[in-house]
C-alpha cells in the first residue's frame, strides 16, 4: 500500500510532511493521528507498519514529521516538546478541515507523552495510545546526559542520538522539566490503552505503572512481552497494530448511523496489495480479509494464499449448497465436511496444452456427511 502523500502548514506557518494511510475502499470508519518518536520521523517501519495495520482494519492514518525532522520545514533546535504539542493539535485540525476530525490519537515514546497532552485540547478525540512512552517527559534527556552541562552553559550543544547529530537547546530540556503527567492524567477523561515492553531498556516498564496508575478508567494495559523500544520486529509492529485496532472498537466512539455508509455497496469486491510484500486486502460488502503468501516464498503468512481462497470458497460452496437440497428434501443431514487439496502439474501439462486432458492446475474434493 502507498501511503497518500500530503503537507499541511502549522501555526507557525511551517509545512509540515505527513502521509495519510487509507482503508481499501478510502471510506474511513474513523481517522487517527499517529505521533512518532523523539527525533524519528513518518519514514520509521514502526510507524509504518503500525498505520498499515490500522488501515487494513478500516482506521484512516495521518503520520507526520515534527518540526525539523524528516522532510518537515523548520529547524529542530528552535522546536521543543511543546511545539510537538501543537504540531499534534494543528495535524488534527487539518483532519477535520481536509477530511475528518480524528477520533483516536497514537504515539510512541515521546510522542507519546505528546498525544497525552494534544487531546486534551481536542474534544473529538475519544481514545488515546501510548507505545513506549515516558511517565516524564524530561526521561528523554538520558539520551544526552553527558552534554546537559554544555547545554547548560552554551545554550546548545550538537548531540549524537542513534549515530545522528541533533542540536539541542536549553530552551528544549527547560521546556521537558515543565511537563510533568500526573496531573494531567488525572482530568484526562479519556479511554486510554498503555502499551510497554518490560524488556524496554531505553524507557523502563516503570513508566507504564506510573501512567497506569495516574489515569483514570477506562483504561487498559497491555505488555508487549520480547519487543524492544523500537519496536523492531515485523511481527510486533503488526501485533499492535491489531492490538489498537481492536481495542479501539470498544473505546473509540462512532456513531453507527454513520458508520453504515462506510459498507461497500452492492457486491462489489475491492483488492489492493498492502505494503512491500504480497500481503493483500479483501474488502467485501460486509467482511474484510487478508491474503497472503507463506514465510518462504517472501511473504508475511499474514492470511490464507490465494490457491487456499479459492479452495475454501469451493468447498464453502459445496457445503452450502448440499445442506439447501437437503433441507428442501427435508432429509436429516447434520453435517458435512469437504477435504480440499490441490496440485500443481504445470511441468506435463505445458507440454501438450491443447489436450482435453491437460490441466494447469488439480483441485480434488473429498465429501463427508453425516445424518443422512
Amino acid at each position: 500500500m502507498n501511503p497518500k502523500k500530503l503537507t499541511f502548514k502549522n501555526r507557525k506557518g511551517l509545512d509540515l510532511a505527513a502521509h495519510l494511510y487509507e482503508p481499501l475502499d478510502q471510506v474511513p470508519i474513523y481517522y487517527a493521528v499517529f505521533a512518532h518518536c523523539f527525533t524519528c520521523s513518518q519514514n520509521f517501519s514502526a510507524v509504518k507498519r503500525i498505520s498499515i495495520a490500522l488501515s487494513q482494519q478500516g482506521i484512516a492514518v495521518l503520520s507526520f514529521d515534527f518540526t525539523g525532522l524528516g522532510n518537515s520545514e523548520g529547524e529542530f533546535e528552535e522546536s521543543n516538546f511543546s511545539s510537538n504539542i501543537t504540531d499534534l493539535k494543528d495535524a488534527a485540525d487539518f483532519l477535520e478541515n481536509t477530511y475528518q476530525a480524528p477520533k483516536m490519537l497514537v504515539g510512541h515514546s515521546l510522542g507519546g507523552a505528546a498525544v497525552l497532552y494534544a487531546s486534551l485540547d481536542l474534544p473529538k478525540v475519544t481514545a488515546v495510545v501510548t507505545i513506549g512512552a515516558p511517565a516524564f517527559p524530561e526521561h528523554v534527556t538520558h539520551l544526552f546526559t553527558e552534554s546537559l552541562d554544555q547545554i547548560e552553559k552554551l545554550g546548545s550543544a550538537e548531540v549524537k542520538i542513534g549515530g545522528r547529530p541533533f542540536r539541542i537547546s536549553k530552551e528544549f530540556v527547560d521546556d521537558l522539566n515543565q511537563k510533568p503527567l500526573e496531573n494531567l492524567l488525572k482530568n484526562l477523561k479519556k479511554s486510554l490503552l498503555i502499551v510497554h515492553s518490560p524488556q524496554d531498556e531505553i524507557v523502563g516498564i516503570n513508566n507504564a505503572s506510573e501512567l497506569y496508575h495516574a489515569a483514570r478508567h477506562p483504561k487498559s494495559f497491555v505488555s508487549l512481552d520480547g519487543s524492544d523500544h523500537m519496536i523492531s520486529k515485523k511481527e510486533d509492529s503488526q501485533y499492535v497494530g491489531e492490538l489498537i485496532s481492536s481495542w479501539s472498537k470498544r473505546y473509540v466512539l462512532v456513531d453507527k448511523k454513520e458508520g453504515e455508509k462506510y459498507l461497500t455497496d452492492g457486491n462489489q469486491v475491492k483488492v489492493r496489495l498492502s505494503g512491500p510484500g504480497y500481503t493483500t486486502e479483501i474488502k467485501t460488502p460486509y467482511h474484510h480479509m487478508i491474503a497472503d503468501e507463506p514465510l518462504e516464498v517472501g511473504g508475511n503468512n499474514l492470511g490464507p494464499n490465494p490457491y487456499d481462497f479459492l479452495m475454501a470458497s469451493l468447498g464453502s460452496c459445496t457445503a452450502m449448497t448440499l445442506k439447501m437440497y437437503a433441507t428442501r428434501k427435508k432429509w436429516d443431514l447434520k453435517e458435512v465436511t469437504v477435504f480440499l487439496n490441490h496440485d500443481k502439474v504445470h511441468l506435463n501439462d505445458s507440454k501438450n496444452p491443447n489436450e482435453k486432458e491437460s490441466k494447469v492446475s488439480r483441485f480434488t474434493r473429498i465429501i463427508e456427511l453425516e445424518g443422512i
